[in-house]
């Protein structure tokens, strides 16, 4: 029971396509993921090391701003056309499915020419170029914030789910959140802050957050913060009694069980883990995204109520304070937001895009 998946480029694309078939297989062993990645993505370092079988392509994408590079895409579109063929008349997979980025969308294309059923993950709120074509020949849909749905024309007999982000969710028994917080040397009635930006950091937040910080934070607030590797010794010398600054947090679940709110971008899988912790979030979206989807992603949770934003031009060490200040004083606003971020919750999302891509292989 072969399946190819195909996604990547960015993490963003590519570890859901992980959550997905580590799902798949924990379901079904007898099914075989085999993954269709990029050589210039992040799958050439995540691949290597995962328990599938996997090729990498000369897959590019758009070159939109250069565009005299664009016969690169075309170039590598063909060769990655003739391999997937030569993997496809070896063992015919049942399914293909797609997690964006510019790695999936020879694969996708292929299967459409060759009938084979498609499936589409989108993580964003705005779904990228792959899933906006492709979503008019998928069979199943797997939408990771309902508001993508209206910029899809799906096929009439698509099945459009709202099954979320799939991503490693919060373990049954999780530590009480006092003892998560006395894990980092805070007392267990802290209220602590938990700032990321990714592997790397984002030097626009750490650059507002140092600030902050040298200013003095409010009363009874706490920080864990990750800088990313890359800046880490920039502000190491602000670790204190009430801050903790590290490089890189693994695993995050130490900090997320801690976690009072969160300052964070707001990529689709970093604020999927966050809703998936009943974390309130504080988002200050890369305006540089793709399409700033990031954007789009941040205002469709600040409308649910999990979140507020603050566009990055607008970020500043006074303007952080007020919103932390407010979570915080304002009576009942955490756990308002709370109870708004659990709802958005989906930490079981992988298992159930899994089922569902099950049910359809049993057509086939």
């Amino acid at each position: 029971m072969r399946i190819f998946v195909a996604g990547g480029g960015t993490g963003g694309h590519l570890y859901p396509g992980l959550a997905i078939a580590r799902a798949l297989v924990a379901a079904n062993a007898e099914v075989q993921p085999f993954f269709i990645g990029a050589r210039r993505g992040v799958e050439q370092e995540v691949l290597p090391k995962t328990e599938f079988p996997f090729v990498l392509l000369d897959l590019h994408p758009l070159y939109r701003s250069q565009i005299w590079k664009s016969w690169r895409t075309v170039v590598g579109g063909v060769k990655a056309w003739l391999a997937i063929g030569r993997l496809a008349r070896a063992d015919r997979p049942r399914v293909i499915v797609g997690t964006g980025g510019y790695a999936s969308v020879i694969a996708l294309a292929y299967g459409v020419a060759h009938g084979m059923p498609l499936v589409l993950q989108e993580q964003n709120s705005y779904p990228g170029i792959a899933t906006r074509v492709f979503s008019r020949f998928a069979r199943q849909i797997h939408l990771g914030f309902p508001e993508a749905r209206k910029y899809l024309k799906p096929r009439a007999d698509a099945v459009v789910l709202e099954s979320g982000n799939p991503i490693q969710p919060p373990p049954g028994m999780r530590p009480a959140r006092h003892v998560a917080k006395q894990g980092w040397g805070f007392p267990g009635n802290a209220r602590i802050l938990l700032v990321f930006g990714g592997s790397q950091g984002a030097l626009a937040v750490n650059e507002v957050v140092a600030a902050w910080v040298r200013a003095g934070i409010p009363d009874g607030v706490h920080v864990i913060w990750a800088t990313g590797r890359g800046s880490f010794d920039r502000y190491a010398s602000l670790e204190s009694e009430r801050v903790r600054v590290r490089d890189y947090i693994a695993p995050m679940e130490s900090a997320y069980a801690a976690a009072d709110v969160a300052l964070a971008r707001a990529g689709a899988m970093s604020t999927a883990e966050l809703a998936a912790w009943g974390i309130p979030m504080i988002l200050v979206p890369l305006p540089t995204a793709a399409a700033d989807h990031q954007t789009t992603n941040a205002r469709a949770l600040e409308s649910a109520g999990a979140a507020t934003v603050i566009i990055q031009r607008d970020l500043t060490p006074e303007r952080l304070d007020a919103e932390v200040r407010a979570v915080f004083e304002t009576p009942g606003r955490l756990e308002l937001m709370s109870e708004s971020v659990l709802a958005r919750a989906k930490p079981h999302a992988a298992e159930e895009i899994a089922g569902h891509i099950l049910e359809l292989m049993e057509l086939e």
